[in-house]
């Protein structure tokens, strides 16, 4: 018996404004879990056709820089994507709001770019989806945390909801608590791969070849990051369960205890989380 190809979630074209390595990375999350067909998927940008030939050969998606097409494309498309580079958002969005129709959904994955500001530059209050996804959505493994501004209805809601499922899991939150999230999922993975640096290094310099302890902290981060996905267990007590009183694991955890490792990272979080909201500020006072 023949089987009947999976029909797409979202059957409309969607355009993502802006062409970069974000946007090549929902696309393809999208195309490989059959959310939506290729021809579904115009991609523009400013200037660079042969990245756009390359889209298209990979993808087999609309790829347009022509001023008018481009125009077209935004005025009759259910749904935009915005990600352009933020210093290229005012200008791009002034230009956008005058011809989009009160439905058209409009996601961001602009950082630092809030409703209120997207609604400030389009000079109505279109219903917007502000996301702040990480850079494991390229692999498929993205956390993104989702805002919907008060326009947006359930299908809005849910077309959102499978775009950035595509990628990885989704967390819907209320806008002010973005800055904390960022701090968590957004800037997080760049504090795992510090930690890993740290491991290689000492394994490196307690005597094992580079390639060796780089696949061991590897393979030891992965490991721990599925006990605790696949166990449903608090990463507090996994860790007690492989700490012995008085043994290695012990005597290593004291050593991070001392250097106040717990605190540090939260002050971390903390602090990228401060430093998000003022580059968020600084960043609407530049497109206003």
């Amino acid at each position: 018996m023949c089987q009947q190809p999976a029909i797409p979630l979202i059957n409309h074209k969607i355009v993502f404004y802006g062409a970069g390595s974000m946007s090549e990375a929902i696309v393809r999350g999208m195309i490989a879990r059959n959310v939506i067909d290729s021809n579904n998927i115009v991609m523009l940008n400013r200037s660079s056709n042969e990245r756009l030939a390359e889209l298209r050969s990979r993808y087999g998606v609309l790829g347009c820089n022509d001023p008018e097409q481009k125009m077209e494309h935004l005025r009759t498309a259910p749904v935009i994507v915005l990600a352009m580079k933020p210093k290229d958002a005012a200008e791009a969005l002034r230009v956008l709001g005058p011809v989009l129709s009160p439905d058209q959904l409009v996601i961001s994955v602009i950082a630092g770019l809030t409703v209120r500001t997207i609604h400030g530059l389009l000079g109505a209050p279109q219903p917007v989806v502000r996301t702040m996804p990480n850079t494991s959505s390229s692999i498929g493994l993205g956390a993104t945390g989702i805002v919907y501004s008060k326009e947006v209805n359930e299908e809005g809601r849910r077309t959102a909801l499978n775009i950035f499922e595509s990628v990885g899991i989704t967390a819907v939150i209320e806008e002010e608590r973005m800055e904390t999230l960022t701090g968590i999922s957004g800037s997080g993975p760049a504090y795992i791969y510090y930690m890993m640096e740290a491991m290689i290094a000492a394994g490196i310099r307690g005597g094992l070849p580079p390639q060796q302890s780089t696949e061991l902290t590897v393979q030891t981060v992965l490991g721990a990051a599925r006990m605790v996905q696949q166990t449903g267990e608090e990463p507090a007590a996994l860790r007690k369960k492989v700490t012995s009183p008085n043994g290695s694991t012990q005597a290593a955890i004291e050593v991070l205890e001392k250097a106040d490792f717990f605190e540090s990272v939260i002050a971390a979080v903390n602090r990228c989380a401060e430093r998000s909201r003022e580059m968020g500020v600084a960043l609407e006072k530049e497109l206003s």
